[in-house]
């Protein structure tokens, strides 16, 4: 009995850690997005779009030098202090240090002096205030693994909030400098120097996060040492150590990187198609993409997020029943976690489709390119769907250990919405439209395809009915609901405010809320939801109280 009572301690203990990290990871993006606007005020869609190219690259550049090490580093010293080996688990920490700094330099030399090479015209110059970034963020995770290892999000957590704050105040505050210091003469000019202010934003919210995990490291040393001086296992190697570094690295890297690398990859055969064969200015061409990708793709990001903060709590569970022999535990964990994430991500994807245009007045007000970026998110407002499924079953291939699954799958659809993309620029002229065609090509390749290797692991039974086709019908009343609610309270607000952008926002809101009321209507009275479902929401038991006293529960 006592054995239960821990293991159920345990448990709990890692589902509210990974419940902070999630929480964490979601209040980032949130931030990220909100600060993503009065920075587009400032640097425009041109500027937009030269530092999101620069980014991706740079985000390729991140994965293969430093990003996987806080997962790998969490998972090779985790097993050190799980038999107690508290030397060889610092040990390992040091030689992470030095591995960190030979790569993350190598990175950043790679950034600087081929900038040229990775993408194309004033991108290159953004791409270079990113190269410093590369070094510094190799130690940022190398720490945060070190103290995951140790079943504490909590640095991690408060180090990412930090790091988001703090690259949205700076970003913004550069951009405004370096536009100022541009001036207005050259539109173009004025652009890269705002990216740069932007990318600036990004290594100062590294730096300070360094700094914060330092502090909490200084603070935690003594009884580091103290474990570190006590222990009598014998010393590992530096061989040892190095080659268990990159035999770990390695798996992660190659994840990461292939399921990232559909950004980039994108972002080159756009910039260089449009430029060398159809002859497209490159201030043009960089306006399409800041549009696609530094706002319609910006906005769909946050209800994925939303979806995946609400699974990654989940996740552990499965991980254990699957390691256990529990197949069938396992696969009704994932049932209840897919059927939640259908339940959030399905209205979401209709309630972004019915009021594109009003979310986009709000966070990305500018009027020249408001009815192209609200018409994309309309396009990609499906792949919210297949991007919250996919993210799952990723992380429940690798949780039941088909780690080689996701980076097949991925490696799958990335060369499909490749030669897709290829075709589509250039024999049409369909520009940004055709970089949401091949997103939702990828999206839905990857659920497919997930799902197809995860099913044939573990038995998840989904009931049809309940998991997509009333969840499809319920948001696609919402949607009609919130679209009409939007047009007659900005038709009311518009007799009595001048601005359009505050009648925009109350209208908007108003109709989002009553959308939400009407989803859950006619989900929970079409036999769609009970309260055993209602309940696994993020605070699903204050949500089914709610309902309960409205009487629709």
């Amino acid at each position: 009995m006592p054995m239960d009572l821990e293991e159920k301690s345990k448990k709990k203990g890692l589902l509210y850690q990974a419940g902070i990290l999630a929480i964490a990871g979601m209040i980032s993006r949130v931030i990220g997005l909100l600060y993503r606007s009065p920075l587009t005020a400032v640097i425009g869609d041109e500027g937009n779009g030269y530092y999101t190219a620069a980014y991706a690259i740079y985000t390729i550049i991140l994965l293969i030098s430093s990003y996987s090490i806080p997962s790998a580093m969490s998972k090779i010293i985790s097993g050190k202090l799980a038999v107690k080996e508290y030397r060889n688990a610092h040990r390992i920490f040091k030689c992470a240090l030095v591995y960190v700094s030979i790569v993350g330099g190598i990175g950043s030399l790679v950034l600087f002096f081929g900038a040229d090479f990775l993408v194309a015209g004033r991108s290159a110059t953004v791409l270079r205030f990113f190269a410093p970034t590369i070094f510094v963020f190799g130690f940022l995770g190398v720490l945060r693994g070190y103290f995951q290892a140790h079943r504490t999000m909590v640095p991690t957590s408060v180090s990412q909030l930090i790091e988001q704050i703090l690259n949205a105040i700076v970003s913004i505050s550069a951009a405004l400098i370096l536009t100022g210091i541009a001036g207005n003469e050259d539109p173009s000019k004025r652009a890269v120097y705002g990216a740069i202010g932007s990318a600036l934003g990004t290594g100062s919210g590294v730096v300070i996060a360094l700094l914060f995990m330092l502090f909490v490291y200084h603070v935690n040393r003594k009884s580091i040492h103290k474990r570190v001086n006590n222990d009598t296992h014998e010393d590992m190697t530096d061989k040892e150590i190095f080659k268990l570094i990159i035999l770990i690295v390695t798996p992660f890297l190659l994840s990461t990187f292939i399921y990232n690398l559909s950004t980039s990859l994108n972002y080159t055969l756009f910039s260089r198609i449009l430029l060398n064969v159809k002859n497209v200015e490159e201030s043009a061409m960089a306006a399409q993409y800041g549009i696609f990708n530094g706002k319609a793709i910006a906005i769909t990001n946050l209800p994925i997020a939303l979806a995946s903060a609400t699974a990654a709590a989940m996740i552990p569970e499965v991980s254990t029943l699957y390691a256990k022999g529990d197949k069938a535990g396992a696969g009704a964990t994932v049932s209840r976690v897919l059927r939640v994430i259908l339940m959030i991500s399905i209205p979401c994807a209709v309630g972004l489709c019915s009021l594109a245009k009003p979310v986009m007045m709000i966070l990305f007000p500018q009027r020249a390119s408001l009815d192209e970026a609200s018409m994309l998110l309309m396009i990609l407002s499906v792949t919210v769907i297949f991007y919250s499924q996919s993210t799952v079953t990723n992380a429940v291939l690798q949780g039941i250990g088909r780690v080689n699954a996701p980076v097949l799958n991925a490696s799958i659809a990335l060369i499909i919405q490749t030669v897709v993309l290829s075709l589509l620029l250039l024999y049409t002229d369909l520009g940004d439209v055709a970089l949401c065609i091949v997103t939702i090509v990828y999206s839905l390749m990857m659920c497919i395809l997930n799902n197809v290797i995860m099913r044939k692991h573990i038995p998840v039974a989904n009931d049809i009915k309940k998991a997509y086709i009333l969840p499809v019908i319920s948001a696609v009343v919402m949607g009609g609901a919130a679209y009409l609610v939007h047009f007659l309270f900005s038709l009311l607000f518009s007799k009595f405010i001048g601005s359009d952008y505050f009648v925009n926002l109350l209208a908007t809101l108003i109709a989002v809320l009553i959308a939400i009321f009407v989803y859950f209507v006619v989900l929970i009275k079409s036999g769609g939801a009970s309260e055993e479902d209602i309940r696994r929401f993020p605070k699903g038991g204050s949500i089914a109280s709610l309902l309960k006293k409205l009487r629709i529960l």
